[in-house]
């Protein structure tokens, strides 16, 4: 493994550069004509051009990308997080090349990225998961049969998705009927792929994750676990790493059960093993994600693993030893985004015409923005991730405060004034925050 491409764009490629360029690799950076002014496109060796603004036609265009591989000879892919890094044609067609995919083989990506073939292999090894549909929906008239079965409310989701993108909650049959649509096109606009399956909707959960990494030869490392509950939309915005405010049997069922799942499918690389805990404190596997996560800098903050590192490693043929590594303090991740959260989070756009990025002891900032860096609509609204680490969680949340209160970017709306009051909230503070807390404060 000598020549590196990311294809990818943002945070993220600043964040595997830096790895990549720490072991020696040389980088090719792959750009959007939306793109083509980004700052961090001066740091690989190599930046090329893929397409127009569009990410149907750019990031999400596999032969753009393979072609772009094969020209600048790459002999290594990493996906990033998002556009095609759980897609198996990509990977497979990576393998094909004789190029190597920093993430899961074809084979595996496949069984994951089918939830409900997933769980139909967790369901087999006792472990509780949401009930619901274990083959895709293909009609309406199938999908009303099975939530008079299941009970209002049901979600419906993206049977290939993630990232929050393609999910829906319909509380009777009228919305059920207008939801299946709605589902299955935002789909297969994000993801290539249409299909649909349901499951009953757990009102006000906890999202816990398990890190793992596994070399596909019997090594297998528990990286911890994660609390990833401060969402909107279904898509997160904190994240924090342990996991506060559970008991010891349950953390230990969390990571036995993972480690027992990503056995079972033979999984190999980098992946994230995501639970849903109801109000009662039942916990549910909800999926498998078989990429880097955007909030993986808090797993790295309490191991001290490079996570991009320990990817590279693998795909490269290293082998794991087998064990739980050791966690020390806490960590918290906020996503600054350019939206608006009194309108709904809607994405604002326009020109950064000035930044301001906080700094100090265990204070991370992993961000691509820079003055005068122009917020397309094209593209997700993450601006900035703010991480900050302390020996205990109180002493994060503090650090988390005053690095928000530097944080300051002119020209776009962001949602720091609701991150601030996320951190000051009751519910939060006491480790009890759930996946309707934001809306809460949002509609006060």
């Amino acid at each position: 493994m000598k020549r590196l491409l990311i294809a990818n764009r943002g945070e993220v490629v600043v964040r595997v550069l830096r790895t990549a360029r720490e072991m020696g690799l040389e980088t090719i950076a792959v750009y959007s004509e939306a793109d083509q002014d980004m700052e961090y496109l001066s740091h690989a060796d190599e930046a090329v051009q893929i397409g127009p603004a569009q990410p149907s036609k750019s990031y999400l265009n596999i032969e753009s990308i393979i072609s772009a591989a094969l020209v600048w000879k790459a002999n290594a892919i990493h996906p990033g997080y998002g556009f095609l890094s759980e897609n198996p044609s990509f990977a497979a067609l990576c393998e094909e090349n004789g190029i190597a995919f920093i993430g899961p083989p074809s084979t595996a990506l496949r069984t994951i990225g089918n939830k409900s073939r997933t769980k139909q292999v967790v369901k087999s090894l006792n472990i509780p998961t949401i009930p619901g549909s274990y083959s895709m929906i293909s009609n309406v008239d199938q999908i009303i049969t099975m939530a008079r079965q299941l009970g209002m409310p049901v979600i419906l989701k993206s049977l290939y998705g993630g990232g929050g993108r393609g999910m829906k909650v319909a509380y009777n049959e009228n919305q059920l009927r207008q939801q299946f649509a709605s589902v299955s096109s935002e789909a297969n606009a994000a993801f290539g792929r249409n299909e649909v399956y349901m499951e009953r909707y757990l009102s006000c959960p906890r999202h816990l994750e398990v890190q793992i990494l596994a070399d596909g030869q019997g090594g297998i490392q528990v990286l911890g676990d994660r609390e990833c509950s401060i969402q909107r939309r279904h898509q997160k915005i904190i994240e924090e790493a342990p996991i506060p405010n559970i008991d010891a049997k349950t953390r230990d069922n969390l990571w036995k059960w993972s480690e027992m799942i990503i056995s079972a499918i033979g999984f190999k690389g980098l992946g994230t093993v995501e639970y849903l805990m109801d109000q009662d404190g039942n916990t549910y596997f909800l999926e498998i994600n078989g990429r880097l996560q955007v909030e993986h800098p808090v797993t790295e903050m309490v191991t001290g693993i490079d996570m991009v590192r320990e990817q590279l490693m693998i795909a490269a043929g290293s082998r794991l030893s087998a064990g739980r590594v050791s966690i020390s303090g806490h960590a918290i991740e906020c996503r600054v985004n350019a939206e608006n959260p009194a309108k709904n989070f809607m994405p604002t756009t326009g020109c950064v015409t000035s930044v301001r990025l906080p700094g100090g002891p265990g204070a991370r900032v992993d961000t691509h923005l820079f003055p005068n860096c122009v917020i397309s609509s094209y593209y997700d609204p993450l601006l900035v991730k703010l991480i900050a680490h302390n020996s205990t969680r109180a002493g994060s949340l503090k650090r988390m405060t005053r690095m928000l209160n530097e944080t300051r970017i002119e020209g776009v709306i962001t949602n720091i004034d609701l991150l601030l009051r996320l951190l000051a909230n009751d519910k939060f503070l006491s480790g009890n925050g759930d996946t309707s807390l934001v809306m809460q404060l949002v509609k006060k």
